[in-house]
């Protein structure tokens, strides 16, 4: 049996008292009670509910269209395209072709010795890797460095690395 009698502060609760009820509101909205729509709202709402299935599917293509919001790029993950058409072998290869003339590699020939925290730090500046990665990655020169990137990121890479006291060159 515990007592908190020697605490100063401390009412003892009525024992036939009910628990207290707190309302909830419906969801969580982290931005707050929003205005409620306009009437003009409203009637498009309506109007574009009253459209048939296929004219409603069109509505989100034509309002991108209208108000010039860039298109989604379609990922491709280790050469396996995630797209609707099935991944077809033909569209493929020639999707990789077009991608080999603006993918460039950066790879790290060699490096002087006493810049090679500076090479490994600027490393780190443009790979995700952690100090421990960054730094075998360096000591095993030549090596890949960056994979499938842009000629200008490519060349900006390599003037830091230059910058630093590194020797990298860029592949196709």
């Amino acid at each position: 049996f515990q007592s908190r009698s020697f605490q100063p502060d401390f009412v003892p609760r009525d024992p036939n008292a009910k628990p207290k009820r707190y309302k909830y509101p419906a969801f969580y909205d982290p931005y707050g009670p929003r205005p409620p729509p306009s009437d003009k709202i409203i009637q498009l709402a309506e109007k574009i509910a009253a459209l048939p299935t296929a004219e409603r599917n069109q509505i989100g293509q034509a309002f991108n269209e209208r108000t010039r919001h860039p298109r989604m790029q379609q990922i491709f993950v280790e050469g396996i395209g995630m797209s609707s058409q099935g991944g077809t072998a033909g569209a493929t290869k020639t999707e990789e072709k077009k991608a080999e003339k603006t993918a460039f590699d950066v790879k790290l020939e060699k490096f002087d010795t006493a810049a090679k925290i500076k090479i490994i730090k600027e490393v780190r500046t443009f790979t995700s890797l952690g100090l421990k990665e960054a730094k075998e990655l360096v000591e095993k020169a030549p090596v890949v460095l960056k994979q499938g990137i842009t000629k200008e990121e490519a060349n900006g890479i390599i003037e830091k690395l230059k910058a630093v006291g590194g020797t990298a060159v860029m592949e196709r």
